[in-house]
């Protein structure tokens, strides 16, 4: 089977570093602006992959769940490099330049 690619252990570190990122941002644009919808919007797609990711480690679907993760981080690290999240320059969970 191929879930069996993906172990728990992989599968809990990218929960933790998604988690984490989530947990970090902030929205970086001001209210009332088409920006602020829109990294409301992307915000909002990261939890919907993330919840989805959930779903699937429950149901066993490992690689339903690693890449739900992986769409979700996706969209934090593209948001995140577009300035619609402050994430203070981290750039450890996400891939933004300090300089």
């Amino acid at each position: 089977m191929v879930d069996n690619l993906i172990s728990d252990e992989k599968l809990n570190r990218y929960f933790f570093l998604t988690k984490s990122a989530l947990d970090k941002l902030k929205l970086a644009v001001p209210k009332k602006t088409h920006l602020h919808n829109a990294a409301k919007d992307c915000l909002d797609m990261a939890t919907r992959y993330f919840n989805d990711a959930e779903h699937f480690r429950k149901e066993g679907k490992y690689v339903e769940s690693f890449a739900a993760l992986n769409y979700s981080h996706g969209w934090l690290d593209c948001s995140a490099r577009l300035g619609l999240f402050d994430v203070e320059y981290d750039d450890f969970l996400f891939t933004v330049d300090k300089d």
